[in-house]
């Protein structure tokens, strides 16, 4: 997942740098077994596919168009704070400075899905994001 802009220029210069290896891969005489070929070839695109998904998922984020994400699994909150995040237009800074913390440690939060965060802190993530949740509890 691309959580902030700095990974987002990493991940579009990787996805041109597959491109550019398929188009050059298509190219390319070679006398490589054809199976081995369209595997590497296959490989090669697989790649370049996750990483178009995740740039098109950041994108959509950040748009600001979504208002409503995905049902999740109270697993998958961390995540879903972090796409909150960039759907609400926000940087790690920016939240940060909503925190009353330095943009550290929501990079640490994140970096580590908010493993060490409290759960004090991420109430009041989800208050700064201006979120609601609603998940429901269910026995056994």
């Amino acid at each position: 997942m691309i959580k902030n802009q700095r990974q987002y220029l990493i991940t579009k210069a990787q996805a041109k740098k597959f491109k550019e290896a398929i188009e050059a891969f298509d190219n390319k005489t070679t006398d490589t077994h054809p199976l081995l070929a369209k595997a590497q070839r296959e490989a090669l695109e697989s790649q370049l596919a996750e990483l178009k998904w995740q740039l098109d998922e950041y994108e959509k984020l950040r748009s600001g168009k979504l208002k409503r994400l995905k049902k999740s699994s109270f697993q998958n909150l961390p995540i879903e704070l972090i796409r909150a995040r960039i759907a609400r237009g926000l940087t790690q800074k920016d939240l940060a400075g909503k925190l009353g913390v330095k943009e550290q440690q929501i990079q640490r939060y994140e970096e580590t899905d908010y493993a060490s965060a409290s759960l004090s802190r991420i109430n009041e993530v989800i208050k700064a994001l201006d979120i609601k949740i609603k998940e429901e509890i269910t026995l056994g």
